[in-house]
């Protein structure tokens, strides 16, 4: 067999099925990888300092010397390693893998023919993760059908973009692969966020998946930064141009949800993020909150913050050309996943299936 050199359309496409060894340092894979590679790495961080130092100072060959001794001790281990992940992968009678370093050089042609050698189905990514990166970065400029799904604060979007899917309809969770809710509040609860490279590679992994065959995708109406991410440039700009449709839902319903979602969550977090919006929301207004969380009267202290989102939102909703094109208003008794979904399809043309 010989070894393959795919670039990173099919490079992906492949990776259903077989697994994807990140060759790169710990530190390297860290910082940001494909999503779902795992990491295997040829050199430590240390190793790879040594290595790349040599490179520069020395020579190629005096690197390559070098990284042969770091290599050789790890022969074994790693072809063992390649054999656990074939079994616990979705193809397990296929020996095939998938590598990759940071441009398709040294590293993974080292690992690649000691794959091969072994008997594996071996295929590189032409270009490395730096080529991946140019893969994902023009992800963002193309033309999307996107379908806006929007509401003021505590209308339960996220709720009713999952049962969309659940239902096949083709969605991208801005907030899940964020870890973040998207206000104040949102990383309370929630996961560390990923690095903003990271980030960049799991939304166009989605993109990629989801638009496959020029489908329409759901995603919620968010501000272009969702907590220490952002939401890159042109993909923002489709987003802003997107049919929108608005769930008006009263807000006391909307007090009852945030309530019942946020209420529970440790008092003095609450407090941290109240503080953080001073500014905007003005001295009084979180002075008035603080004290009526502190007294345990979290409905007064969100009704306080649910009007402050509330002018927030509507702002950003009419800050877009031809806003008044683009919003299609739904009206909703409450907040109900179920109901509001059916009401949103039917607003929005598409046909049920569930």
């Amino acid at each position: 067999m010989a070894v393959q050199s795919l670039k990173p359309k099919e490079f992906l496409s492949y990776s259903s099925l077989s697994p994807i060894l990140d060759v790169r340092s710990p530190g390297e894979y860290r910082h940001a990888h494909i999503p779902g590679a795992i990491s295997l790495p040829l050199f430590n961080d240390k190793e790879r300092a040594i290595v790349g130092t040599a490179y520069k100072q020395e020579s190629r060959e005096a690197a390559i010397k070098l990284g042969l001794d770091y290599f050789g001790s790890k022969m074994r281990n790693m072809v063992e390693e390649a054999e656990n992940f074939i079994k616990a992968g979705p193809n397990p009678s296929e020996k095939t893998i998938l590598i990759h370093c940071w441009r398709g050089g040294m590293r993974s042609g080292a690992v690649a023919w000691l794959l091969d050698l072994y008997g594996f189905k071996v295929y590189t990514l032409e270009g490395g993760y730096k080529a991946y990166r140019n893969w994902v970065l023009a992800q963002f400029e193309k033309s999307y059908s996107f379908n806006i799904l929007g509401g003021n604060t505590g209308s339960g979007k996220t709720y009713i973009l999952l049962n969309m899917r659940k239902k096949g309809h083709h969605i991208i969770d801005l907030e899940g692969l964020a870890n973040h809710k998207g206000s104040a509040f949102g990383n309370i609860g929630m996961p560390e966020q990923p690095g903003p490279e990271m980030f960049e590679n799991m939304l166009a992994k989605e993109l990629f998946y989801q638009s496959d065959g020029g489908n329409t995708i759901w995603l919620e109406d968010e501000s272009q930064r969702i907590g220490n991410v952002h939401i890159p440039v042109a993909l923002w700009q489709t987003m802003r141009t997107s049919p929108v449709y608005f769930l008006k839902i009263p807000f006391d319903e909307r007090l009852k949800f945030l309530i019942k979602e946020y209420g529970i969550l440790e008092k003095e977090r609450l407090v941290n993020a109240i503080i953080r919006i001073r500014k905007r929301l003005g001295g009084l207004e979180t002075k008035n909150a603080i004290s009526f969380l502190i007294e345990d009267n979290v409905e007064e202290a969100f009704r306080i913050l649910l009007h402050y989102y509330d002018k927030f939102y509507n702002r950003s909703l009419q800050n877009r050309s031809d806003w008044e094109k683009l919003v299609h208003y739904i009206p909703c008794i409450d907040v109900d996943e179920n109901k509001n979904y059916h009401l949103i399809i039917d607003k929005a043309g598409f046909v049920t299936s569930g």
